[in-house]
């Protein structure tokens, strides 16, 4: 009688912790949620190794570390803050990461980590003191659309360039490939797949693209088949790795700049975007949404640590709750998934590059929303976003991109009469850029 009585305590406090009652779902709800959310993210543990591994990375281990940070993050998430929010690491993120900071820049992979590190370290300073809001308010609602549009662009352009859809061209600087070329069709089929499948809401679609376009190049020798299951890789080449050798450089700390100011928007409408429907927003105001960011921050910073570009939210995480997922423990079964993962590393290190940059392709599509929503009756709005948007992909830096977005923002309200309509942190972050553009180009 007394155990009976203490499994009942146990279920009533496991019901109150996660407030699946108060929601009015249950167990069976939230493991199905969480599943149809694991399925529709699973692909960043295909394509995270990939973009990474061109930083010089090993894929191996950053394999590890993209599945241990997403499912640790996202435990977090779900056991702190109790959101139905899964998280990975971002795309944009880990091309800024790869192509930015290491290939442009010429910083080392270890030197990136510690820049992602101090990015989350910024993350949870600005959550805790409750200055978030006034950073988010401070940035013209513009520039942050055109920001998340331009890395969808910068996402585009490495895709069709990784499969060779668009090549360099001496007197035009890119054109058009040869579509003959069987990577090529493959990754425009894969994309097409993908495109369809998610329209179709077909649970897993963007997975489901990447496989099947690496299952018809198997034959053709464009994949090769390695095992589908094996104990995980080592995450010793990446654990620890941190360098924080040139943190007092300028441009080192435009690149921490950089991934903070995409990372705190990117999560935040993440968190609006999908807790909407979930009954956590109230008059406008999400509950426990420091939680939330604190544990965002937590992920960019742990991360960072075993080897991985920045973690955050992933907006995948609404399939999940569209599936009925309403509290933390989505999230939990989500994390458990991400660990079963790391047994599929064969899998993962099958899929060829032009099906990975399918699903690249797809991401830039969605992403490049942003740009229906700008305000395009004010040319002094519109005319510096579409200045950052264009500049990410044509000067491959998201950096350079929001600087030049800043610079314009701040010089078209002075020349047109409406600097009051320039918050004094956009005239700093200015001049901030464009003092980092005169020195170091």
């Amino acid at each position: 009688m007394a155990k009976k009585a203490n499994a009942v305590r146990n279920v009533s406090a496991f019901d109150d912790y996660f407030g699946l009652t108060r929601q009015r779902t249950d167990v069976r709800t939230e493991f199905l949620a969480g599943l149809t959310t694991f399925l529709t993210m699973v692909y960043i543990v295909f394509v995270n190794p990939q973009i990474l591994g061109k930083a010089g990375m090993d894929t191996g281990a950053v394999f590890v570390a993209t599945c241990i940070a997403a499912a640790a993050s996202t435990l977090v998430m779900g056991l702190y803050a109790k959101y139905p929010i899964a998280l990975a690491p971002g795309m944009g993120l880990n091309a800024f990461f790869a192509f930015t900071v290491v290939l442009t820049y010429k910083y080392t992979w270890q030197q990136a980590l510690a820049a992602v590190f101090l990015s989350g370290v910024l993350f949870f300073l600005i959550s805790v003191f409750r200055i978030r809001q006034y950073v988010i308010d401070a940035i013209p609602h513009n520039l942050k659309l055109a920001v998340s549009a331009g890395v969808g662009l910068f996402l585009g352009i490495i895709a069709l360039e990784e499969a060779k859809v668009i090549v360099a061209h001496p007197a035009t600087l890119v054109t058009l490939g040869d579509l003959k070329n069987p990577v090529a069709l493959l990754m425009l089929l894969g994309f097409a797949l993908i495109a369809g499948l998610n329209y179709r809401k077909i649970v897993g679609g963007t997975l489901i693209g990447i496989l099947a376009v690496t299952l018809i190049g198997l034959p053709f020798g464009l994949a090769k088949y390695s095992g589908i299951v094996s104990m995980p890789p080592s995450l010793a080449p990446t654990l620890l790795q941190m360098d924080f050798s040139r943190v007092f450089e300028l441009t080192f700390l435009i690149v921490v700049f950089s991934i903070l100011f995409v990372d705190v928007f990117d999560n935040a409408g993440t968190l609006i975007g999908v807790t909407h429907r979930t009954g956590l927003m109230k008059n406008g105001k999400l509950a426990r949404m420091k939680q939330a960011l604190i544990s965002d921050s937590f992920a960019a910073m742990f991360g960072a640590a075993i080897g991985t570009s920045t973690t955050t939210s992933y907006i995948e995480s609404a399939a999940g709750i569209s599936a009925g997922g309403r509290t933390g423990l989505t999230a939990v079964f989500v994390a458990l998934f991400f660990l079963l993962a790391l047994f599929f590393s064969p899998l993962a290190g099958m899929i060829p590059a032009y099906a990975s940059a399918a699903a690249l392709l797809y991401v830039a599509c969605v992403m490049a929303r942003g740009l229906a929503e700008i305000e395009w009756n004010d040319i002094t709005e519109y005319a510096p976003a579409v200045v950052a948007a264009i500049m990410m992909p044509l000067t491959y830096s998201i950096a350079t991109g929001i600087g030049l977005g800043f610079i314009t923002y701040a010089v078209v309200k002075i020349i047109a009469g409406k600097v009051k309509e320039a918050s004094p942190a956009v005239m700093v972050l200015a001049v901030l850029f464009a003092i980092k553009f005169a020195v170091t180009g």
